[in-house]
C-alpha cells in the first residue's frame, strides 16, 4: 500500500478492509478494481467486483459493527477514505451525496434479495 496526494494505492492482493474488523469509515474507489469477499467456514466467496466511483464500507458510518466482508485489490487500486465527520460535512454541503449513498445501498439490498431468491428458487419479494 502506498499513500499518494489523494487516496491510497493498494497493490494486487492487498486487503483494504478485512471481514470481522471494526470499521469507522467508508471508501471510494478512484481507480482500479477491488473484489468483495466473504468467508463462510473454510470457503471464500466473491460477492462483487467494484470499480471507479463505487463505494464500500458505508455501513460503518451508520453502525458500530464489524466489517461484513473483506475487500481486496485486484491489480492496482486507488482508494479514498471518508470518515464519519467528513461524510457528514460533505452531506451538509451537498445533500444529494446522502441520496447517492442510500441509492447504492438500496441497489445492493435489492441485488442481494434477488440472489437469495434465485438460490432458493423463488421470485423476488422485495419491491
Amino acid at each position: 500500500m502506498t499513500t499518494e496526494a489523494l487516496g491510497k494505492i493498494y497493490h494486487d492482493g492487498d486487503v483494504i478492509v478485512r471481514q470481522g474488523e471494526m470499521g469507522d469509515c467508508m471508501f471510494v474507489i478512484q481507480e482500479g478494481v477491488a473484489e468483495v469477499l466473504q468467508r463462510k467456514e473454510d470457503k471464500e466467496y466473491c460477492l462483487a467486483l467494484l470499480s471507479e466511483g463505487d463505494c464500500f464500507g458505508e455501513m460503518a458510518l451508520f453502525e458500530k459493527e464489524v466489517r461484513s466482508a473483506t475487500v481486496r485489490a485486484r491489480g492496482e487500486v486507488r482508494v479514498l477514505t471518508v470518515d464519519k465527520k467528513t461524510f457528514l460535512r460533505r452531506v451538509h454541503e451537498d445533500p444529494s451525496l446522502a441520496f447517492s449513498v442510500l441509492q447504492k445501498m438500496s441497489h445492493r439490498i435489492r441485488d442481494l434479495n434477488a440472489a437469495l431468491n434465485k438460490a432458493l428458487g423463488r421470485r423476488s419479494s422485495l419491491r
